[in-house]
């Protein structure tokens, strides 16, 4: 029986420049999703997985992120206060939901160094890795958290996973794209990935996303791969690396996946989320109308 993934790393050091100037002051992964941050809605599916602690590796400037995940006494003080029971039920499940570490990035060299800064923290574990602008609504309709879907594949094989989509042509070159063979119609051995190729030399429509499951040896690989494009090293070429000594598989996950680093996914899953809550999906509903029917006029 394989060990189990008890621990959750999340890079979340960089920069967002895909979204400035709203990421100028405020980290990417606070934005929020109706009314919550991005990364809540990351830990929050961490923890319904099961995962027990999670690492989150900043940077300089992200200091958002720690407040966010810290008790905050005099707030709850008003709050209770006030009788706004629902609203500190709300801010003290944040901060009490999960265990949070945070682990400093003091360089920004790549986003498989910002893994290899958890090193000490993860130990000798397996451990779940899960961008922090990339997540995957798991209630609409409802299914199994996408990290407990990837964890279950890793106590199958005893190996690493990768979370992955079937992705559109046009998007091939935006991706990971992973040539595999195939066990079912969801479950794939990796052979090789191949980062963000033309779309003509692409080896599937298999892309990888979201996040992974890795084994604990991705850590001495890490530490022994040099850097590359931007001077910085790369998960991705560890993870290569790392399909050369054992096996890796991907999964296609079920759930609503989305990408709020990027401008339209972000405003996508605002308003696909704001529709599955019932105080406020009938107005979005009928803004929505008459905004389609202005257009349409």
């Amino acid at each position: 029986m394989p060990t189990k993934v008890l621990k959750a790393v999340i890079p979340a050091a960089g920069l967002g420049t895909r979204l400035l100037p709203a990421t100028k002051a405020v980290p990417k992964e606070m934005l929020p999703v109706v009314d919550k941050p991005v990364i809540q809605y990351i830990v929050e599916e961490a923890a319904a997985s099961g995962i027990e602690q999670v690492i989150i590796v900043t940077s300089r400037g992200k200091q958002a992120l720690e407040d966010h995940f810290d008790r905050n006494f005099e707030l709850e003080y008003r709050l209770k206060q006030s009788g706004k029971t629902a609203l500190l039920e709300a801010v003290v499940h944040a901060a009490t939901m999960v265990e949070v570490v945070f682990v400093r990035q003091p360089e920004p060299l790549g986003n498989g160094h910002a893994v290899l800064c958890a090193r000490n923290v993860v130990g000798n574990e397996p451990f779940a890795m899960l961008w922090g602008d990339d997540f995957v609504d798991y209630g609409n309709p409802p299914v199994q958290p996408c990290v407990a879907q990837l964890m279950a594949v890793y106590e199958k094989y005893g190996a690493s996973v990768l979370a992955a989509i079937r992705a559109p042509r046009e998007d091939w070159n935006k991706y990971g794209m992973i040539a595999y063979d195939q066990i079912d119609d969801r479950t794939f051995q990796v052979k090789s990935i191949i980062e963000k190729p033309p779309i003509e030399e692409s080896p599937s429509d298999l892309a990888q996303v979201k996040g992974c499951i890795l084994t604990p040896e991705i850590f001495e690989i890490l530490a022994n791969t040099p850097p590359k494009k931007g001077n910085e090293i790369w998960l991705i070429d560890a993870i290569q690396t790392l399909i050369s000594s054992q096996p890796v598989y991907a999964y296609v996950f079920e759930g609503n996946r989305y990408d709020t680093g990027n401008q339209f996914e972000f405003v996508r899953a605002n308003v696909e989320l704001a529709l599955g809550r019932p105080e406020l999906a009938e107005p979005l509903r009928a803004y929505l109308r008459r905004l389609v029917a202005g257009f349409d006029a």
